[in-house]
């Protein structure tokens, strides 16, 4: 399998086409943070809160694409004003829905109460080709780091 394609890049905005196959997950995870990195500086390293809960994050969306959402075809990375939105689009037009209340001793069945509990904001919208699901997460530095000399 080849990786993500790039498909657009702008200073603050990155969209990459998916294909289906092993290890999708993980690349859109590096490109995730690669964005972070890029864009917020000392906020979007590895081990920050923010990073680290978008990365679970982008994990359960691109997964849950695959299992409930038919094929998902494109990632969509936006920084700017201390968050990163990300959008990752599918070929089900099939709004996300709980299966019934969350199970925390399930082994599965955890991606939308992972949404509610560590995005900012997230939402589904329809697409010409199924939908996109989105999530944005704020990357701030956190107050007791020392900023940039």
């Amino acid at each position: 399998m080849t990786g993500p394609r790039i498909r657009q890049a702008t200073a603050r905005t990155r969209r990459y086409e998916l294909a289906e196959g092993d290890g999708v997950v993980r690349e859109c995870r590096v490109l995730a943070q690669r964005a972070l990195r890029e864009w917020f500086g000392a906020a979007g390293e590895p081990g920050q809160v923010a990073v680290e809960d978008t990365l679970l994050l982008v994990s359960e969306v691109v997964t849950n694409a695959f299992t409930h959402g038919g094929v998902p075809y494109e990632l969509r990375l936006d920084g700017a004003d201390g968050r990163l939105w990300v959008q990752v689009s599918d070929t089900s037009p099939a709004r996300p829905r709980p299966r019934g209340r969350h199970r925390p001793s399930l082994p599965s069945g955890h991606g939308l109460y992972l949404l509610e509990r560590l995005a900012a904001a997230w939402g589904c919208a329809p697409r010409a080709r199924g939908k996109a699901v989105w999530f944005e997460v704020e990357v701030t530095a956190r107050t007791d780091e020392p900023g940039p000399a």
